[in-house]
C-alpha cells in the first residue's frame, strides 16, 4: 500500500490518507482482512504527527471501512467488496453520463440532491441550479 500526501494541496493531510486508502479499498488492492500500517509507523514514514494518521484512521472507521481494534490495528472490513462493486457501478454511471454529455459534476450533484435514502429522481426532475451553473461556468 503506498499512500502520498501532497503537502501543497489545499486538502487536509489527514483526509489525503482517508482518500488514499479509500481508493485502495474500492480499487481492490485492500480487500476485507487487511491490516493497515500502524498509525506510529505510517506517522514516521510520511513524516507527519501520528494524530493526523489516527484522525484519518477514525474517519474510515466512521464510515465503516476499516475496524480500529487494539492489538490488532486498523482492519479491512467485509464492507470493502461493497466499495468495489459499487465503484464498478458508479464507473459506468459516470461513462453513461459522459455518452449523453453530462458532466461528472452534475451527476456529482444529482447523487448529493437524491441523498441517501432518498426519492428516487422523477423522470423530469429539476437540477440543482448549483449543479447547472458550475456547468456553464465551465
Amino acid at each position: 500500500m503506498l499512500i502520498r500526501i501532497d503537502e501543497a494541496s489545499e486538502r487536509a493531510i489527514y483526509a489525503q490518507i482517508a482518500d488514499s486508502v479509500r481508493a485502495d479499498i474500492a480499487s481492490g488492492k485492500l480487500r476485507q482482512g487487511a491490516t493497515l500500517p500502524a498509525a506510529k509507523r505510517l506517522g514516521e514514514a510520511l513524516d507527519i504527527n501520528v494524530h493526523t494518521v489516527l484522525r484519518a484512521y477514525q474517519q474510515l472507521r466512521d464510515e465503516r471501512l476499516i475496524d480500529l481494534r487494539r492489538g490488532r490495528g486498523a482492519v479491512v472490513t467485509a464492507l470493502a467488496g461493497t466499495l468495489v462493486e459499487l465503484s464498478g457501478e458508479v464507473r459506468a454511471l459516470v461513462d453513461r453520463a459522459s455518452s449523453l454529455g453530462v458532466s461528472q459534476e452534475t451527476v456529482a450533484a444529482m447523487v448529493a440532491h437524491v441523498g441517501p435514502g432518498g426519492p428516487p429522481p422523477a423522470g423530469n426532475e429539476p437540477i440543482p441550479l448549483r449543479a447547472i451553473q458550475e456547468e456553464t461556468a465551465a
